[in-house]
C-alpha cells in the first residue's frame, strides 16, 4: 500500500535503492505556509552517515517541492515532494530478496 489517509491523502513512490523517493500530498487546503525548510529538519534527523550503525553513504536527502506551493503558500492542489538518491546502488541488492522480505532496522518494517 503506497497511499494512506483521508483528509490529507499521502501517496509515496520510489525505493531507497532507486533514483529517488517521492510523495504526493492531496487535500491540503490553500493558503498554508509551507517551504522546503519546514520539511528539511525532519529529513536531517534520519540522514545516513551520522553514526557507526548507519550506512556510510553520503546522501544529502534534500527535499524539493515541485508543485502545489507558490511563494511559500499551499495552492490547494496536490503537493509533489521529491528526494533524490544521489548514491543509489541497485546492484548492491542483486539477489532481489529485498522485494520479498523486510530488512531489519530499515524503513521497510515501518512502511508495511
Amino acid at each position: 500500500m503506497s497511499a494512506f489517509g483521508h483528509f490529507f491523502r499521502v501517496t509515496t513512490a520510489g525505493e531507497s535503492h532507486g533514483k529517488s523517493v517521492s510523495c504526493i500530498i492531496e487535500n491540503c487546503p490553500p493558503g498554508l505556509a509551507l517551504a522546503e525548510s519546514d520539511i528539511q529538519p525532519q529529513l536531517n534527523r534520519r540522514r545516513p552517515g551520522q553514526s557507526a550503525i548507519t550506512t556510510p553513504r553520503d546522501e544529502k536527502d534534500r527535499v524539493t517541492i515541485h508543485s502545489g506551493v507558490e511563494a511559500g503558500r499551499t495552492l490547494g492542489t496536490p503537493i509533489l515532494l521529491t528526494v533524490p538518491n544521489e548514491d543509489h546502488r541497485p546492484r548492491d541488492y542483486g539477489d532481489a530478496t529485498i522485494d520479498l522480505y523486510p530488512r531489519p532496522s530499515h524503513a521497510d518494517w515501518t512502511y508495511l
